[in-house]
């Protein structure tokens, strides 16, 4: 089978057929000599389009082989089989022979070609060879070429450099010229000196620091300043012809101002044809190469335009003197209006602000959480109110400003300056303030203002305390520096009354602050001792409550005024002050002194006892003015505290243990409240004489041992 398989590539189509095996040619088999030429050119196209796909055609381009072995196995028997292996056998020596008959016949043909392909190498180098000379001449030739083109663009640079050297200095000479020029021509041609110094004014702004440019400028500039000068008195003379000639006035600064609209129109014309032009879409169209850079547009637009708007307004004003006075008129008028209207700002600032702190005061504290303190708060308020009223006085400056044409005005540099500014405005707004600040201790019913807390009250007599010693006197400062006065000018509000006004404001608002702390403290007394059954009391056998509270709002007060005040100066305090018996009885009065005398026969006279002791007292003013200080404040509150406490006792009738009651809290109260005041003999003088009344308003006067009065008031 092997045979046959390896036999099988050299049959064809029906030649190769096993029937065809028994044919032979001269003895020598099968055999066709022409196979292998066609199975190497393949069959002709005609041959291929006639001969329909067979997969058995061994020569075929459809030849399959296991499809030709399986027919071969079916149809051929084995001596078939031998005999066709037999015969491509014979087929495959007869092709090596051809092949070797070839080879021997083209073997000449063979060596000539490769000789010639050696050949063909050789020349190949050659031009190799050649072709690199021929690169490294072309390398040479084009760095050549481009040394002489470097060369020849420095030389055009060079040239154009040269070039801009000589128009520079042409431009040069020409500066240098300009105020020759000038002089020459602002006598006889006074349009042709404009024009030249027009061109030359822009070059001689923008290097006008250097030394010898601004030496061509201010020549130029004293020069136009001559010419302008002699062209105003021409136009002023013949201004005045004019009005001689009884021209009106208004028809005249008519054509003044079509004049000038006309030469300001052409300027604007200029200067907008330099800009880029908008199409018919809206988007603008693609602009043509700037004549100059945007500094030097801008430089002309400042000093062609405006400058010229400038010239005319100030020759306007030369011209026609009854429309600059109405101008100025209506600028000082403007300036006024807009100065109190920075009053009126300020104002609504300050209150603003007074909002803002009432809130914080107001606001609720989360347990463990403390909000602002008074001094923070105060000095926010002071420092934002400072701020505004500085931001103002810079604002209301540019009124002054020397690069404001209408600030030359006399009224700028006297009158705006005192009456307006540090009157109209800072003076009167530090009055407003302290009235503001002081309406709060006037009550609602007789100011308007509503209620305020007492810590409001504190803060505001802290502001207008620190007004009084120094904010005044720093904003006046200031504003006579922004503002100067004249020496000769309108009087102005001495800074003395007005630290006065502050004092009497902040000496207001302690006193109401006093007044209201100590009212409160009042009204916890007077509610205790109204509501209290005096003679069916029972046996005291602790301190009452209504006092420890009276304790602690002395304390809170103490800790809040410390806040924004000194501590002040007490008097020297005794020994013994916090372990002072207290009695029911004066000193002119103790019970051993008068024990002997005492009987019923000859009874006691306690009132007269009383008054006979108040007559050698030292008389306490109850509602007497607060110091600025911690202790003066708590003593006023105190003093307030217990003569209310005092006038409700004496209305009361007492028994025995309501008597004692009283001795128990009054002695608590001397434990505590001595510390806080400026003299303990305020505190113990209103104390003895609340005991004192007790006693006399008391059925049974028989006082409780002090030894357990102590007692009870330590445990309590």
């Amino acid at each position: 089978m092997a045979a046959v398989t390896a036999g099988s590539g050299a049959g064809s189509g029906a030649a190769g057929s096993p029937q065809d095996t028994g044919g032979s040619t001269g003895g020598g088999g099968w055999r066709r000599p022409h196979g292998p030429l066609q199975r190497y050119y393949g069959p002709s196209t005609a041959e291929a389009a006639e001969a329909a796909p067979d997969p058995t055609d061994i020569n075929g381009p459809h030849f399959d082989p296991e499809v030709f072995m399986t027919k071969v196995r079916s149809e051929c028997p084995l001596g078939q089989l031998l005999a066709r292996e037999a015969a491509l056998g014979r087929e495959i020596r007869a092709l090596d022979s051809d092949m070797q008959t070839l080879l021997y016949e083209n073997y000449n043909k063979f060596i000539s070609a490769t000789d010639t392909i050696r050949k063909m190498k050789v020349d190949f180098r050659h031009m190799e060879a050649e072709m690199d000379d021929l690169a490294a001449n072309m390398a040479a030739i084009s760095a050549s070429s481009a040394r002489v083109s470097a060369a020849l663009q420095d030389r055009h640079r060079r040239g154009a450099q040269l070039a801009g050297v000589q128009a520079l200095l042409r431009k040069l000479q020409a500066l240098v010229e300009v105020p020759g020029r000038l002089r020459r021509w602002a006598g006889t041609e006074p349009a042709r000196a404009l024009r030249c110094h027009a061109r030359a004014r822009a070059v001689l702004r923008h290097y006008r620091h250097l030394p010898s440019f601004r030496a061509i400028e201010d020549e130029s500039h004293a020069i136009m300043a001559e010419l302008a000068q002699r062209l105003r008195a021409r136009l002023r003379c013949g201004v005045e012809m004019l009005l001689q000639l009884e021209e009106p006035a208004e028809e005249l600064s008519e054509e003044f101002l079509s004049q000038a609209g006309t030469r300001l129109e052409a300027e604007l014309a200029a200067l907008e044809a330099e800009l880029p032009a908008a199409d018919s879409s809206g988007t603008a169209a693609t602009p043509p190469p700037p004549a100059s850079d945007i500094l030097d547009f801008v430089d002309r637009g400042s000093s062609a335009f405006v400058g010229t708007l400038c010239q005319l307004a100030g020759s306007y004003r030369a011209l026609l003197p009854a429309g600059a006075d109405a101008a100025a008129a209506l600028v000082a008028r403007a300036a006024r209006e807009r100065v109190d209207r920075y009053l009126r700002a300020l104002q609504t600032f300050f209150l603003g602000c007074l909002g803002d702190v009432r809130q914080a005061l107001a606001a609720p504290r989360p347990p463990g959480k403390e909000g602002p303190g008074l001094p923070d708060l105060l000095a926010t308020l002071a420092a934002s109110v400072l701020g505004q009223l500085k931001a103002v006085l810079a604002y209301v400056q540019l009124f002054t400003a020397r690069d404001v044409a209408f600030a030359s005005l006399p009224y700028f540099k006297g009158e705006f300056c005192v009456t307006a500014v540090r009157e109209g405005l800072v003076v009167a707004f530090v009055r407003w303030l302290c009235r503001t600040a002081r309406g709060f201790a006037d009550g609602p019913a007789e100011r308007g203002a509503p209620a305020a807390p007492p810590a409001l009250l504190l803060l505001l007599a802290r502001l207008c305390l620190d007004y009084e010693n120094s904010t005044i006197s720093y904003i006046l400062t200031l504003t006579d520096e922004q503002f100067p006065p004249l020496e000769s000018g309108p009087a102005v509000t001495p800074g003395p009354a007005l630290c006065a006004e502050a004092r009497a404001a902040a000496q207001r608002l302690l006193d109401h602050y006093v007044q209201v702390q100590g009212a409160a403290v009042a009204q916890m007394l007077r509610k205790s001792v109204e509501t209290r059954d005096w003679l069916g009391t029972v046996e005291p056998r602790n301190v009452r409550a209504v006092m420890k509270r009276v304790v602690e709002d002395i304390t809170a007060i103490d800790v809040q005024v410390g806040q924004l005040f000194e501590e002040g100066v007490r008097r020297a305090q005794s020994s013994d002050s916090s372990r002072r018996a207290f009695s029911v009885y004066s000193s002119s009065r103790a019970p051993g002194r008068y024990a002997p005398s005492y009987t019923p026969s000859a009874p006691m006279d306690t009132h007269l006892l009383s008054n006979i002791q108040k007559l050698f007292s030292e008389r306490i003013d109850i509602f007497s003015p607060v110091e600025f200080n911690k202790v003066s404040v708590l003593t006023g509150i105190i003093k307030i505290s217990l003569k209310t406490l005092l006038e409700c006792v004496r209305l009361r009738t007492l028994g025995r243990f309501g008597l004692q009651q009283v001795q128990v809290d009054g002695h608590y109260l001397q434990l505590y409240l001595w510390r806080f005041a400026s003299d303990e003999r305020v505190v113990q003088g209103l104390l003895d004489e609340v005991a004192a009344s007790a006693a006399h308003r008391c059925l049974d006067p028989v006082p409780m041992e002090h030894s357990v009065v102590e007692l009870i008031c330590e445990r309590g």
